[in-house]
Parts: C-alpha cells; structure tokens; sequence
C-alpha cells in the first residue's frame, strides 16, 4: 500500500509543532542537565563534568535558607488544599445541578477570582489579614489580656492568610471541571437507584462517587500542583514563613551555583511524581468501572 502523502501544510505545522515543544520543555531539560554538573560547574554552558554534587550541596543547605522545612511547608500546604479543593468542589457541583437562587451571581463571584490579578489578589488577603491583626490586638487590650498582646505577632499564616489565598486560586478551576463532569452525567443511573430502593446517600455512594471518581482524581492534582508552584498569591498572604517556590525565587539573586538547578530538578520531579501517581490512580479507578458488573 502507497503511503499517505502529506498535504502541503503538513511539514510547517510539524515544525511549528516541535519548537512549541522545545520552548515549553527546552527549559525544564537545561535545568535538569546543568543539576547534574562536577564540582568545578557553573550556571552556563559548557557543562564540566557529571556527578551528584550540588545535590549532596543542597542537601547540607543553602546559607540560612532552611530548604527542607520549606519543602515540608509546601507539602503540607499542597496536600490541604487539595483536599479541600475537592471535597468543595465536589459539593459545589453537586448543588449546581439543581437551580439556585443566585447561582449566576455565586458562580461569577467565585470565577472572578481568576479574572483578578494574582498579586491584587494576594494583597487584598494580606490588607484582610492585617485588619483583623488590628481588631484582635484591640480585643485582647479591652479584655486586660496584656501578655497575649505582647506575644500576639500576627494572624498570617500556612494555613490561614495563606490558604485562603491559594483556595481562590484553586477551587474556581474545580468548579469549572466539576460543571463539565455533570453535564455529560446520565442521571437515569441514580434514577435506577432511586427504584430501587437506594437513599440519597446510597445513590451517590455507590452509584455517582465510583463514576467521577476518575475526574475527582484530576481535581486532586490541579489542586496540589497549582498550591505546589504558586508564588504570586502567596508573596503578600504568608507571613513568617516561605513556601518553597518563595523561597526558590529569593535564592535566584543569592545562589550563584548549580545548587539552585539541583532544587529545580527536585521540585520538578515531585510535581511529575504527584501528576504520575494521579493519572495511574485515574487509570485504575477507569479500569474497575469497566470491569464492575
């Protein structure tokens, strides 16, 4: 059999194609290469020698920046906001399938977010945050609490300030996927529960919960990875402490060694690992739909 001709477009969108590619990973890959340079290694090209070294390096810290209790923060971050992300969101399009008095107005009011600026955003958490330190501290000296004034810093904080602002980051982007999940949704398999016999719950135990359970899967990993890189809404709602991209982004004007491609590296590799993980536990949970009688 002949083969295929090509049309004539075919090669400049193959090549279009290819350097898209290369612009979007290209990168990622130099960063990847340069981690991985002897103990004589600069931040350029050529690279001198291959060994291990900066991450040893990195392991033993760099200056006063305490790199693991920052990739500590982030996980722990990264791991609460994905699960209220999903369990929100979840909640949220399982209401919107019903109408709502001022559901347009909700729904706008949380997309909005994602209109915003992620600075404007940060900032007006910080403003929120500082406030409430304001009205706090003038409670605590109405009631006579003169040591909790003194020890009181402030309300900022990882799972406060800053996780409210990486929830208006991550919630709009579950309601969006959960809109599109139930739209396709065939209600006539819980109408099938519903004769017989199934409760509410039940219903959506057993029938709804193991259908989209794949794309709440999805939901999960949108939810850490955009909590795991974020940096603009977290700069001006984090208080004390960074977060590891914070913290990342203040080294690039401290570190002058392939120490900072080696925390790259390991910040890339636990993101493909969270997505890994993600799309083989999606895969699964697929596999057994189908296999389920």
């Amino acid at each position: 059999m002949a083969a295929e001709k090509r049309s004539s477009g075919y090669w400049p969108l193959a090549l279009f194609f290819t350097a898209f590619v290369l612009f979007l990973y290209g990168p990622m890959l130099v960063i990847v290469v340069l981690s991985f340079q002897g103990p004589e290694g600069g931040l350029t090209f050529p690279l001198r020698g291959l060994s291990l070294h900066w991450f040893y390096k990195l392991a033993e810290g760099l200056g006063v920046v305490d790199i693991g209790a920052a990739l500590k923060r982030s996980l722990g971050l990264g791991l609460v906001v994905m699960a209220i992300t999903v369990v929100f969101s979840v909640l949220a399009g399982l209401a919107f399938r019903k109408k709502l008095r001022g559901g347009n107005l909700l729904f706008f009011v949380v997309v909005a977010s994602l209109i915003m600026p992620s600075i404007i955003v940060s900032l007006g958490i910080g403003l929120e945050f500082r406030l409430l330190d304001t009205a706090l501290k003038a409670v605590f000296t109405a009631w006579e609490m003169e040591d909790t004034v003194s020890e009181f810093g402030t309300s900022m904080g990882l799972f406060t300030s800053a996780l409210g602002a990486h929830l208006t980051w991550t919630l709009p982007f579950g309601l969006l996927i959960m809109f599109a999940i139930f739209n396709r949704f065939n209600p006539a398999y819980e109408e099938a529960a519903r004769d017989l016999g199934a409760t509410p719950w039940q219903g959506f135990r057993h029938v709804v919960l193991p259908l989209i359970a794949p794309s709440i899967v999805g939901i999960g990993m949108f939810g850490f990875t955009l909590s795991w890189d974020e940096i603009a809404r977290t700069s001006q709602a984090i208080g004390d402490v960074n977060t590891l991209p914070l913290e990342l982004q203040g080294l690039t004007s401290t570190v002058t060694t392939p120490s900072i491609y080696a925390l790259g590296t390991v910040t890339m590799v636990v993101s493909f690992l969270v997505m890994g993980l993600t799309v083989g536990l999606a895969r699964l949970l697929e596999k057994r739909q189908r296999t389920t009688p």
